[in-house]
């Protein structure tokens, strides 16, 4: 069995590695076929324009905006992704903040409420394996738009965005606790959910699924390809 994805109307899909098996486990001796998927982990690719919708409006507006501060628009994005009627605007970590800040402030813009942000972990993608990713909603123009941003696992560290939208400061702690991503400028970058002195970030995708103590309990829970089995 094979998976598939679809690129998007002008980019190509970005294939950054292949998973095999339910949980990756293998020779488990799982009967119910999950064993022997193969399914591509892939990307949507860039987009050319013209984009369509609003989109490419948006973009000439964050472009007009950052060049009224003196920063060009390839110089803070690195690229546009239209995917599913979708707009992700993948941002230069180093200009996230001046990106955000452009997006809230200009009037033909006007992105005054962002969402959070949600962390996403891709071990095979060499030196952007950690992923930030920020809904934006305009009130004002009943737009949306997305903004990701990427660090390497050797150095995990993003701009916080607690000063342009105060109201991800809980976002970003439960982001760090999970994922480990560090958010310099934070007031108070602490864990969130986990217990203060827990090793490791559970929801990367290199975090045991199993066989870990458990808080309080004095027990462990078996790794996956331990739990049951069918032969």
């Amino acid at each position: 069995m094979t998976g598939e994805i679809t690129p998007n109307a002008h980019g190509e899909a970005e294939q950054i590695g292949t998973r095999r098996g339910l949980f990756g486990t293998r020779d488990s001796g799982d009967t119910s076929g999950y064993g022997r998927m193969i399914a591509p982990i892939t990307l949507p690719g860039n987009t050319t324009r013209p984009y369509g919708g609003y989109f490419d409006d948006l973009a000439d507006q964050l472009a007009a905006g950052l060049e009224r501060r003196d920063i060009g628009f390839d110089e803070a994005i690195d690229h546009v992704v239209i995917y599913r009627d979708e707009m992700t605007i993948h941002v230069r970590r180093t200009h996230l903040p001046v990106v955000a800040a452009t997006l809230r402030d200009e009037p033909a813009l006007r992105f005054e409420l962002c969402l959070g942000v949600s962390g996403a972990h891709y071990p095979e993608e060499t030196a952007r394996e950690l992923h930030a990713v920020y809904p934006l909603r305009s009130i004002t123009h009943n737009r949306v738009v997305r903004l990701e941003v990427t660090a390497p696992d050797a150095d995990p560290r993003i701009p916080s965005l607690c000063q342009i939208y105060p109201t991800n400061d809980w976002h970003e702690r439960e982001t760090f606790d999970f994922f480990g991503i560090v958010f310099d400028g934070h007031r108070s970058l602490t864990r969130i959910e986990m217990p203060d002195d827990w090793v490791g970030h559970p929801q990367r995708k290199d975090y045991p699924l199993g066989g870990i103590p458990v808080e309080y309990k004095g027990t462990t829970i078996a790794p996956p390809d331990r739990r049951r089995s069918y032969n």
